[in-house]
């Protein structure tokens, strides 16, 4: 910017058809043309970032829409885990009414056994009576031996009786056995049942555990990439907003070189005007005081941002790419800004500490520098700097180890991979 005024103040001596018609006139426009364009390229990086931000929306969204519907089939297993539990409960309970059912039983069938027991030697002492007076035989001594008709009569109904009796012992003996061995099958039967069920239920209730189990992990899984996803957002957001203030800083370097342009033909017109009626030339002077640690204002476009030593160059640090050059100093030390510019952002990073971006436009080209570590911050976003300005204090802020100033250099605007990141050795006077 500057060497296109000083470009203009020295076509003044040839006349004004030469200023408005020569070389300054044209890398004028040029630089605004120039300014424009990167101007545009951010336009089109900030849109496929919005873009990207709109996509990374909608993964959220369908994320969260996956978490409901997850949420729901946990929901639905807390409810079938419940329900399983209160059926565990309710048949165990089942289970200890029929323990004390079938104790019932088994009391039951002792009483059964007893009798059974008894007609067993019944039974056993009548067989033997019969073995030992040859059984239906005797019931035929004992009606021949009638003495009268009704004698006989007599006799035949008491062996009726007797032989009525001992047909119904049988078919006592029978059905008390028929009844033990049903009541036998029916505990048995009754107790299988419901460990059955109690087993199924057990079973059901393990695989339903499993169930939510793999449900919680799912929607742990999805919860973490949800917050990548707004992490990965935020980034973006971020960088747009960055890209936003950069363009406000072309934008404002438009109007700065528009202005320049205009100031820059008004001085002409003026010394050629002057030099018309007098014959002498204009003078003019630039310096930047300095004092104590500030650096001296150089001429040219860039300026040393800070005074102290070259602690680390640009390039490959163990395993990371260092972008930029730190310079050290044991004191704290003011952090000017290396070039004219627009302050694009001024704010706390949880990596680059206290720092400031400014955009610079020379001759047309965009620059980005940094400022990072710093412990105090002295201008805003948006401000206008001059080179030499003071902008901060060196410090040990963010991720950072020892006092220093983390200085980048980026032809063209800065970005989230550092790409247009360039080493300002030969480029920006460095300590």
């Amino acid at each position: 910017m500057k060497k296109s005024v000083i470009t203009l103040a020295v076509s003044a001596t040839v006349g004004f058809g030469t200023i408005f018609g020569g070389t300054s006139v044209i890398t004028e426009a040029a630089s605004i043309s120039s300014l424009k364009g990167e101007q545009n390229k951010i336009q089109n990086q900030r849109s496929n970032i919005n873009s990207t931000i709109n996509q990374k929306n909608n993964q959220i969204s369908n994320l969260q829409n996956q978490q409901a519907n997850v949420q729901d089939e946990i929901t639905r297993l807390d409810d079938a885990i419940t329900d399983s539990t209160n059926k565990i409960n309710e048949t165990n309970a089942k289970l200890e009414s029929t323990k004390e059912e079938i104790m019932k039983l088994q009391g039951e069938m002792e009483v059964i056994k007893d009798r059974i027991e008894k007609r067993n030697v019944l039974l056993k002492d009548r067989a033997r009576s019969y073995q030992d007076t040859g059984g239906m035989v005797n019931y035929i001594d004992v009606l021949m031996g009638a003495t009268s008709f009704s004698d006989f009569v007599d006799r035949a109904n008491a062996v009726v009786t007797i032989m009525e009796a001992d047909q119904a012992i049988l078919k006592e003996h029978e059905a008390d056995k028929k009844e033990l061995e049903t009541k036998q099958e029916q505990v048995k039967t009754n107790l299988e049942s419901i460990q059955k069920m109690v087993t199924d239920l057990q079973t059901l209730q393990q695989q339903l555990n499993v169930q939510k189990a793999d449900k919680n992990k799912a929607l742990a899984s999805l919860k973490q990439q949800e917050n990548e996803a707004h992490e990965g957002l935020m980034d973006l957001q971020e960088q747009d907003a960055l890209l936003a203030a950069q363009q406000s800083a072309i934008q404002q370097a438009i109007k700065n070189e528009q202005a320049a342009q205009a100031k820059a033909a008004a001085e002409a017109a003026a010394a050629a005007k002057k030099a018309a009626s007098s014959n002498s030339g204009g003078s003019s002077s630039s310096g930047g005081a300095s004092s104590g640690a500030t650096p001296g204002v150089s001429s040219g476009y860039w300026t040393q941002p800070a005074v102290g030593y070259l602690s680390s160059g640009f390039g490959q640090r163990g395993s990371e790419r260092h972008v930029g050059v730190d310079i050290a100093n044991h004191t704290k030390v003011p952090i000017v800004a290396a070039a004219d510019g627009v302050v694009i952002r001024s704010y706390l990073s949880s990596s680059y500490g206290n720092c400031i971006f400014i955009s610079h436009s020379i001759n047309g080209q965009v620059y980005t520098t940094v400022y990072a570590h710093m412990s105090t911050r002295l201008v805003g976003s948006g401000a206008v700097i001059k080179k030499g300005q003071q902008i901060g204090v060196m410090g040990n802020t963010g991720d950072s180890t020892g006092q220093h100033l983390h200085f980048e250099l980026h032809k063209g605007p800065w970005t989230q991979d550092k790409r247009y990141a360039i080493n300002p050795v030969g480029i920006v006077p460095l300590p």
